[in-house]
Protein backbone atom coordinates (compact mmCIF):
# COMPACT_ATOMS: atom_id res chain seq x y z
CA UNK A 1 0.00 0.00 0.00
CA UNK A 2 2.63 2.31 0.74
CA UNK A 3 4.52 1.95 -2.76
CA UNK A 4 1.42 3.03 -4.58
CA UNK A 5 -0.59 5.86 -2.58
CA UNK A 6 0.18 9.32 -2.77
CA UNK A 7 2.11 9.75 1.03
CA UNK A 8 0.58 13.00 1.36
CA UNK A 9 -3.24 11.93 0.71
CA UNK A 10 -2.35 8.86 3.10
CA UNK A 11 -1.67 11.37 5.98
CA UNK A 12 -4.34 13.87 5.30
CA UNK A 13 -5.49 14.30 9.02
CA UNK A 14 -2.67 12.75 10.96
CA UNK A 15 0.01 15.03 9.89
CA UNK A 16 -0.87 16.61 6.72
CA UNK A 17 -3.28 19.12 5.74
CA UNK A 18 -5.44 19.94 2.70
CA UNK A 19 -3.86 22.21 -0.22
CA UNK A 20 -7.59 23.89 -1.04
CA UNK A 21 -9.15 25.18 2.30
CA UNK A 22 -12.95 25.88 1.44
CA UNK A 23 -16.42 24.79 2.36
CA UNK A 24 -19.33 25.92 -0.12
CA UNK A 25 -22.62 24.04 -1.20
CA UNK A 26 -22.60 20.96 -2.45
CA UNK A 27 -24.37 22.57 -5.73
CA UNK A 28 -21.21 24.88 -5.86
CA UNK A 29 -18.43 22.31 -5.19
CA UNK A 30 -18.09 21.56 -8.83
CA UNK A 31 -17.43 24.65 -9.80
CA UNK A 32 -15.28 25.93 -7.44
CA UNK A 33 -12.95 23.23 -7.74
CA UNK A 34 -12.40 23.82 -11.48
CA UNK A 35 -11.99 27.25 -10.59
CA UNK A 36 -9.40 26.09 -7.74
CA UNK A 37 -7.70 24.07 -11.28
CA UNK A 38 -8.07 26.76 -13.40
CA UNK A 39 -6.14 29.59 -11.00
CA UNK A 40 -3.06 27.32 -10.49
CA UNK A 41 -2.86 26.59 -14.18
CA UNK A 42 -2.94 30.46 -14.79
CA UNK A 43 -0.18 30.85 -11.84
CA UNK A 44 2.01 27.70 -13.33
CA UNK A 45 1.97 29.42 -16.96
CA UNK A 46 2.49 32.79 -16.45
CA UNK A 47 5.49 34.60 -17.09
CA UNK A 48 6.32 36.55 -14.36
CA UNK A 49 6.87 32.42 -12.23
CA UNK A 50 9.47 30.99 -14.87
CA UNK A 51 12.50 29.84 -12.95
CA UNK A 52 10.82 30.58 -9.50
CA UNK A 53 11.29 27.19 -8.35
CA UNK A 54 7.49 26.66 -7.04
CA UNK A 55 6.80 24.53 -4.61
CA UNK A 56 3.73 24.41 -3.45
CA UNK A 57 0.71 26.57 -4.00
CA UNK A 58 -2.27 26.59 -1.03
CA UNK A 59 -5.43 27.68 -1.68
CA UNK A 60 -8.01 29.88 1.06
CA UNK A 61 -11.48 30.91 -0.14
CA UNK A 62 -13.11 33.44 2.10
CA UNK A 63 -16.74 34.70 1.17
CA UNK A 64 -15.23 37.52 -0.29
CA UNK A 65 -11.40 36.99 -0.90
CA UNK A 66 -9.42 34.14 -2.41
CA UNK A 67 -5.53 34.10 -0.55
CA UNK A 68 -3.29 31.79 -2.86
CA UNK A 69 0.41 31.63 -0.41
CA UNK A 70 2.97 30.31 -2.84
CA UNK A 71 5.73 28.41 -1.61
CA UNK A 72 8.93 29.07 -3.37
CA UNK A 73 12.88 29.29 -3.15
CA UNK A 74 13.57 32.22 -5.21
CA UNK A 75 11.27 34.88 -3.80
CA UNK A 76 12.65 37.44 -5.59
CA UNK A 77 11.48 36.14 -9.31
CA UNK A 78 7.91 36.43 -8.33
CA UNK A 79 8.05 39.56 -6.64
CA UNK A 80 9.88 41.53 -9.28
CA UNK A 81 11.21 45.07 -9.15
CA UNK A 82 9.27 47.09 -6.52
CA UNK A 83 6.59 44.45 -6.76
CA UNK A 84 6.10 44.15 -10.20
CA UNK A 85 5.80 40.94 -11.30
CA UNK A 86 3.02 40.44 -7.97
CA UNK A 87 1.05 43.24 -9.45
CA UNK A 88 0.70 41.94 -13.10
CA UNK A 89 0.56 38.27 -11.73
CA UNK A 90 -2.64 39.64 -9.22
CA UNK A 91 -4.22 40.84 -12.74
CA UNK A 92 -4.05 37.64 -14.47
CA UNK A 93 -5.72 35.77 -11.63
CA UNK A 94 -8.40 38.39 -10.80
CA UNK A 95 -9.32 38.28 -14.36
CA UNK A 96 -10.75 34.22 -13.93
CA UNK A 97 -12.60 35.06 -10.85
CA UNK A 98 -15.06 37.68 -9.80
CA UNK A 99 -13.55 37.68 -5.74
CA UNK A 100 -10.65 39.34 -5.15
CA UNK A 101 -7.35 37.37 -5.08
CA UNK A 102 -4.42 38.07 -2.20
CA UNK A 103 -1.06 36.58 -3.00
CA UNK A 104 1.49 36.06 -0.65
CA UNK A 105 5.04 34.86 -0.81
CA UNK A 106 6.29 31.69 1.47
CA UNK A 107 10.32 31.05 1.03
CA UNK A 108 11.88 28.10 1.34
CA UNK A 109 14.88 27.63 3.33
CA UNK A 110 16.18 24.79 2.51
CA UNK A 111 15.23 23.51 -1.25
CA UNK A 112 17.84 20.53 -1.26
CA UNK A 113 15.10 19.06 1.19
CA UNK A 114 11.94 20.31 -0.88
CA UNK A 115 10.28 16.98 -2.87
CA UNK A 116 8.90 18.96 -5.49
CA UNK A 117 11.89 21.00 -5.99
CA UNK A 118 14.01 18.54 -6.10
CA UNK A 119 11.92 16.57 -8.46
CA UNK A 120 11.73 19.55 -10.95
CA UNK A 121 15.53 19.75 -10.55
CA UNK A 122 15.86 16.35 -11.55
CA UNK A 123 13.41 16.47 -14.57
CA UNK A 124 15.02 20.04 -15.71
CA UNK A 125 18.69 18.15 -16.04
CA UNK A 126 16.97 15.20 -17.92
CA UNK A 127 15.98 17.79 -20.45
CA UNK A 128 18.88 19.25 -20.78
CA UNK A 129 19.74 15.79 -21.90
CA UNK A 130 21.70 15.32 -18.78
CA UNK A 131 22.81 11.53 -17.39
CA UNK A 132 19.93 10.35 -15.12
CA UNK A 133 22.10 8.31 -12.55
CA UNK A 134 24.44 11.25 -12.17
CA UNK A 135 21.57 13.87 -11.43
CA UNK A 136 19.93 11.02 -9.32
CA UNK A 137 23.07 10.95 -7.14
CA UNK A 138 23.89 14.68 -6.69
CA UNK A 139 19.84 15.39 -5.77
CA UNK A 140 20.27 12.38 -3.11
CA UNK A 141 24.02 13.95 -1.99
CA UNK A 142 22.45 17.47 -1.66
CA UNK A 143 19.16 16.60 0.48
CA UNK A 144 21.33 14.12 2.72
CA UNK A 145 23.81 17.22 2.86
CA UNK A 146 20.87 19.65 4.23
CA UNK A 147 19.36 17.32 6.99
CA UNK A 148 17.53 15.19 5.22
CA UNK A 149 16.93 11.58 7.12
CA UNK A 150 16.10 9.59 4.10
CA UNK A 151 15.34 10.43 0.21
CA UNK A 152 14.20 7.89 -2.78
CA UNK A 153 14.47 9.25 -6.15
CA UNK A 154 12.57 7.46 -9.02
CA UNK A 155 12.66 8.39 -12.35
CA UNK A 156 10.16 6.46 -15.44
CA UNK A 157 10.61 6.50 -18.88
CA UNK A 158 12.95 6.04 -22.53
CA UNK A 159 16.19 6.79 -20.11
CA UNK A 160 19.08 7.68 -22.09
CA UNK A 161 17.18 7.51 -25.39
CA UNK A 162 16.45 3.92 -24.74
CA UNK A 163 13.99 1.89 -27.31
CA UNK A 164 12.36 -0.04 -24.61
CA UNK A 165 10.85 2.51 -21.87
CA UNK A 166 11.96 0.75 -17.94
CA UNK A 167 12.22 2.71 -14.43
CA UNK A 168 14.68 3.11 -11.77
CA UNK A 169 15.49 4.29 -8.62
CA UNK A 170 17.92 5.44 -5.92
CA UNK A 171 17.56 5.37 -2.26
CA UNK A 172 19.72 7.00 0.57
CA UNK A 173 18.44 6.47 4.61
CA UNK A 174 15.53 5.46 5.60
CA UNK A 175 11.78 5.56 3.80
CA UNK A 176 9.07 4.62 6.37
CA UNK A 177 6.07 4.93 4.20
CA UNK A 178 3.71 2.57 5.97
CA UNK A 179 4.29 4.49 9.34
CA UNK A 180 1.77 7.73 8.88
CA UNK A 181 3.47 9.08 11.90
CA UNK A 182 6.90 10.35 9.32
CA UNK A 183 6.77 13.52 8.09
CA UNK A 184 6.74 11.78 4.39
CA UNK A 185 7.50 15.26 1.70
CA UNK A 186 6.26 13.67 -1.75
CA UNK A 187 6.98 15.20 -5.36
CA UNK A 188 6.44 14.90 -9.10
CA UNK A 189 7.78 16.31 -12.29
CA UNK A 190 7.75 15.38 -15.80
CA UNK A 191 10.48 16.10 -18.44
CA UNK A 192 9.73 16.50 -21.84
CA UNK A 193 12.96 15.15 -23.75
CA UNK A 194 12.92 14.80 -27.35
CA UNK A 195 12.82 11.00 -27.21
CA UNK A 196 9.62 11.28 -24.57
CA UNK A 197 8.45 11.43 -21.50
CA UNK A 198 10.45 10.97 -18.34
CA UNK A 199 8.61 10.89 -15.07
CA UNK A 200 10.27 11.99 -11.96
CA UNK A 201 8.84 11.05 -8.64
CA UNK A 202 10.44 11.88 -4.98
CA UNK A 203 10.08 11.13 -1.64
CA UNK A 204 11.84 12.79 1.50
CA UNK A 205 11.37 11.35 4.66
CA UNK A 206 12.21 14.22 7.44
CA UNK A 207 11.75 12.72 11.05
CA UNK A 208 8.24 11.80 13.16
CA UNK A 209 5.87 14.65 13.70
CA UNK A 210 3.54 12.65 16.41
CA UNK A 211 5.97 11.32 19.15
CA UNK A 212 4.98 7.35 20.05
CA UNK A 213 4.30 8.33 23.88
CA UNK A 214 3.76 5.30 26.52
CA UNK A 215 0.79 6.13 27.55
CA UNK A 216 -1.04 6.34 24.63
CA UNK A 217 -0.05 2.32 23.77
CA UNK A 218 -2.64 0.18 23.63
CA UNK A 219 -0.89 -2.86 25.01
CA UNK A 220 0.18 -0.93 27.99
CA UNK A 221 -3.15 0.08 29.29
CA UNK A 222 -4.48 -3.58 28.60
CA UNK A 223 -1.29 -4.78 31.01
CA UNK A 224 -2.24 -2.01 33.63
CA UNK A 225 -6.08 -2.48 33.23
CA UNK A 226 -5.34 -6.43 34.11
CA UNK A 227 -3.01 -5.62 36.84
CA UNK A 228 -5.72 -3.34 38.59
CA UNK A 229 -8.33 -6.10 38.33
CA UNK A 230 -5.95 -8.73 39.93
CA UNK A 231 -4.69 -6.29 42.96
CA UNK A 232 -8.56 -5.52 43.33
CA UNK A 233 -9.35 -9.21 43.17
CA UNK A 234 -6.18 -9.92 45.86
CA UNK A 235 -7.80 -7.03 47.94
CA UNK A 236 -11.50 -8.27 48.02
CA UNK A 237 -9.78 -11.88 49.27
Amino acid sequence: MGQKVNPIGLRLGVNKTWKSKWYVDPREYSATLHEDLKIKKALFDSPEVQGAEISDVEIVRKPQRISLTIATSRPGIIIGAKGSNVEKLGTRLQSITDKKVQIKIKQIDKPDMDAQIVAQNVARQLTNRGSHRRALKMAISKAMQAGAQGIKIKVSGRLGGKEIAGSEWLKDGRIPLHTLRSDIDYGFAQANTTFGVIGVKVWVYNGEILAKSKKDDAGLLVRKSAREKAASAGNRS
